[in-house]
């Protein structure tokens, strides 16, 4: 990666789902993941779990996808898309909620940290020369997932990761101002 400020590395962060071979090797990976152990953590409870789908373990990931398909009577076309979205990269950190009772942390800022360790990171692997694409849809709700992956039901899924290299570069982003969604108390 070519060096860049760290303003500039955030100005402009973008998703690719363009991802190939290779993934993070084993070290890389232990520094993406301890890069989730520094987001905002009110009570340092760590509400969050992650699961590493590497290349071996696709396969599984895309017969709990099947299975929850079949059982919610999913069409051809849909058994056929969710049977391949294990592939869309060579590795993925999916991140789910592990909720803490706690007297000064309510549930929504604990899915907020969760949140925050997926977006940081998709930032480690930038940092370290791969993209990332965080993706939810159908199968982060649904309970027949959660289950394949050892994830409890009042749980939340909050993001599929999907890491790897660069396939294709994208055109620049088209950034909105920040004055959109801002204003000043006065």
């Amino acid at each position: 990666m070519n060096q860049i400020s760290p303003i500039d590395f955030l100005l402009n962060r973008q998703s690719n789902p363009n991802l190939t071979a290779p993934a993070p090797n084993k070290d890389e990976l232990s520094t993406i993941l301890q890069a989730a152990m520094s987001v905002p953590d009110h009570g340092a409870i760590m509400p969050f779990q992650i699961t590493v789908v590497d290349e071996q373990a696709r396969e599984k990931l895309s017969e709990i996808y099947v299975n929850s398909a079949v059982i919610r009577a999913e069409d051809e076309v849909k058994l056929a898309k969710v049977k391949k979205m294990p592939y869309r990269s060579p590795m993925m950190l999916i991140v789910s909620t592990q909720y803490q009772q706690h007297p000064k942390v309510p549930k929504q800022e604990q899915l907020i940290t969760a949140g925050c360790a997926v977006h940081v990171m998709q930032m480690a692997c930038v940092a370290l020369g791969y993209n990332g694409m965080w993706r939810t849809g159908d199968m982060a709700y649904c309970d027949v997932v959660k289950q394949g992956l050892n994830i409890n039901p009042e749980e939340d899924i909050v993001g599929f990761l999907y890491i790897g290299t660069e396939s294709k570069s994208l055109p620049d982003k088209n950034r909105k101002s920040f004055e959109q969604v801002t204003q000043y108390l006065s």
